[in-house]
């Protein structure tokens, strides 16, 4: 492509060609190791902040902090019948997994206290109670769990 010198502009299109030619001799190859070169103290000194930093480094203020978006929860019921079940096996367990976990342990406790007072009979009773205290208690803690969190059950 020949330009002559002419027309209007044509210097400006021979800078643009000879420009890239320009940049590709001055860009370092990959293997080569760069240098680092000393900076007098008084110029370390007066680089602004701004200029500190490359702006490929700096991160953009739209993406700095994280936005986060209400997401609507779905509350799923306690079913009593678990608990019940639950607390069949392992009195105060039920209690527990419906989020009653200290009247679980307490039921659990005195469960414990009833075994170890059944080896002198008068903990029989005991058992017995906090076995049946634990089912009950199991069915109730759901119901009540379920209605704090307005569902009907």
């Amino acid at each position: 492509m020949s330009v002559e010198p002419d027309v209007p502009g044509a210097e400006d299109r021979t800078q643009a060609q000879a420009w890239p030619k320009a940049e590709a001799r001055s860009v370092p190859q990959a293997d080569a190791v760069p240098q680092p070169q000393a900076v007098p103290q008084s110029q370390a000194q007066a680089v602004p902040q701004s200029q500190a930093m490359p702006q490929s480094q700096a991160v953009p203020q739209s993406q700095a902090v994280p936005q986060s978006q209400a997401v609507p929860q779905i509350v799923v019921p306690k079913n009593p019948a678990v608990g019940v079940i639950l607390s069949f096996f392992i009195p105060g367990l039920g209690s527990m997994v419906n989020g009653d976990v200290a009247r679980g342990a307490i039921i659990l406790g005195v469960y414990a206290l009833g075994w170890v007072l059944a080896l002198f009979l008068i903990g029989i009773p005991i058992l017995i109670g906090a076995w049946i205290w634990g089912m009950i208690d199991g069915y109730l803690s759901a119901q009540r769990w379920n209605a704090a969190h307005g569902i009907i059950s």
